[in-house]
């Protein structure tokens, strides 16, 4: 049972990796895009929350 479980998943990923393509240029710069955005995003809610907690009294 435990045999066949791992020869299912190695079978996935055999099929996964025979599918996937590198990403091309622009698919890799949305990405990159994407993923600054994020942390743009977190560092920005990061630093409002700093600012909420300095001005309540710095829990």
């Amino acid at each position: 049972m435990f045999i066949e479980k791992i020869k299912n998943f190695l079978s996935q990923c055999k099929r996964v990796f025979l599918v996937s393509t590198k990403p091309g240029k622009d698919e890799y710069k949305l990405s990159v895009k994407i993923t600054g955005l994020g942390i743009l995003i977190i560092g920005i809610v990061g630093f409002i929350i700093f600012l909420i907690t300095t001005a309540i009294g710095g829990l």
